[in-house]
């Protein structure tokens, strides 16, 4: 078979089962790939050794025919994700030289199943940022390009090594992670399918704390079935995480019909912004029209307190990330800075923090450590998180009457150059989460399908919104969504 690195998770299973391929074959594939991308920037921390040997003993676990959906298929972990043995960053100076002495839950989960691992994907810093220009090991870079300009672009962020990855068919899949839409934006920009399960359908035992509230692990993958394949490996009760929900996970993938007659679907007003690219409209349009003609109903609804959900979220988030990067200071593991004499704790810390955090982690802690003062507590802090329970309280009553899943698009452009936004206003930049931010805030699943292409030959993306709990609906209405929009293009190849 020729081009293995192009197959999906789906073909590569069936083709693993039908002997067709080997394990040990697909993974040589990939890290072939790997190797002459190092231009794109995605894979940080290389394993070839131990995807070989992981390889190998999924080929007999086939043999031998005891072997679950995900055996065999080699895969990126974003540097998020505690790995045995292995660098794990979190893509920041002050992680240095950490090697984790355990799993996190949902790489264990994956190993387990037998999937393989090539080696740790490039992130921004501590999961913070939309560009992937944070990152202590420098930016992930975009496949994909505008016509013949050859401007390097964004893959977005946070997960964008692992969004450029798939993109590039350097791996058949990869774990993500979501904070405020560091899974779905990614995807929208690479033409790549990215699912944020419900809160607590995956554990965050393992995987180092952005804002623990919000924090959620996703598969970022090629088509809608992958993701329904890899979400059902990753997803599951944990008692080592307290916000673990013990809820038996469904066969998503057996879910996929197609069939989503009589589904109701809702198109929120509140998120046509001001200034949103006409071509970001049509999308959304042509999203809708895809979905009523395969049978669902389309209706208006109102989440009137989505205009908060930016602030809400940059109080909330950098209260959160403050408090749980307190714990590098330099002490026990990581990066410690060098010491003047006479220097004592407190410098210690200063000096270990300035140098270990980068310029966007620093600003966000100083943020946190702002709206959790004494005398700021009240005004920012216990406000966004009353204002958070009304967002929550939006889409409660919505599901309520009966709507489904919800439309919107997943970013409001296309991928942007790389140093294009990051020179401006930070702020800016925030603005990139605008559709994606709520669906962290009430907890729900969210999912980025591309439906498109820009008149630049950019891919776009859709975002649909489910009820909690619900994925197995949720990609289903993807799936359909998926079938409708047919997006078969991919980068040309210019790495």
């Amino acid at each position: 078979m020729s081009d293995l690195t192009k197959l999906t998770v789906a073909e590569a299973r069936d083709a693993m089962r039908a002997g067709d391929v080997t394990s040990v074959e697909l993974t040589q594939a990939c890290l072939t790939a790997i190797e002459g991308a190092d231009a794109l920037g995605a894979f940080v921390h290389k394993t070839p050794e131990l995807a070989l040997e992981q390889a190998s003993a999924a080929d007999a676990r086939i043999k031998a025919g005891d072997a679950p959906d995900m055996c065999g298929i080699p895969m990126g972990i974003k540097d998020l994700f505690c790995t045995k043995g292995v660098a794990s960053q979190a893509g920041s100076r002050i992680l240095e030289g950490f090697k984790p002495e355990y799993e996190s839950t949902v790489s264990g989960q994956l190993f387990d199943a037998g999937a393989v691992m090539l080696g740790k994907l490039n992130m921004d810093e501590f999961a913070m940022g939309s560009s992937n220009e944070t990152s202590c090991y420098g930016n992930a870079v975009n496949p994909w390009r505008r016509g013949n300009d050859d401007t390097a672009l964004t893959p977005g962020g946070s997960s964008g090594g692992s969004a450029s990855a798939v993109a590039a068919d350097l791996c058949l899949a990869a774990t993500g992670t979501d904070t405020g839409g560091s899974i779905r934006q990614p995807a929208a920009f690479t033409g790549t399918v990215g699912i944020k399960p419900t809160y607590g359908r995956c554990s965050r035992w393992g995987i180092v704390a952005f804002a623990s509230s919000l924090d959620q692990a996703g598969p970022m993958t090629k088509t809608v079935r992958d993701a329904a394949i890899v979400l059902g490996t990753m997803a599951g009760h944990d008692p080592k995480d307290s916000t673990s929900a013990d809820l038996q996970v469904p066969d998503f993938e057996a879910m996929l019909t197609g069939d989503i007659k009589g589904k109701k679907i809702g198109i929120p007003s509140e998120y046509r912004m001001d200034g949103m690219p006409s071509e970001i409209e049509k999308l959304w349009a042509d999203g809708a029209d895809m979905l009523r003609d395969a049978g669902a109903e389309i209706l208006d609804i109102s989440l009137p307190h989505t205009k908060y959900a930016l602030p809400t979220y940059y109080v909330i988030a950098p209260a959160e990330a403050s408090s749980n990067l307190a714990r590098y200071d330099g002490v026990r593991y990581g990066h410690r800075a060098t010491l003047a004499q006479g220097d004592g704790i407190t410098e210690m810390y200063e000096k270990t923090r300035a140098e270990g955090f980068g310029p966007e982690v620093q600003r966000r802690v100083m943020v946190g450590t702002y709206v959790l003062s004494a005398g700021f507590y009240d005004a920012y802090y216990n406000r966004a998180r009353k204002v958070r329970t009304l967002i929550k309280k939006d889409f409660e009553d919505v599901f309520a009457a009966g709507i489904d899943a919800i439309l919107t698009p997943a970013t409001p452009s296309s991928a942007f150059g790389l140093g294009e936004m990051a020179e401006a206003d930070p702020v800016q930049m925030y603005l990139n989460d605008v559709f994606t931010v709520t669906v962290n805030l009430a907890g729900l699943p969210g999912i980025s399908v591309p439906t498109g292409q820009d008149k630049q030959g950019l891919p776009m993306g859709l975002q649909l919104i489910g009820r909690p709990w619900e994925e197995g609906d949720l990609l289903n209405t993807a799936y359909a969504l998926e079938a409708a929009a047919g997006f078969m293009a991919k980068p040309g190849k210019w790495w």
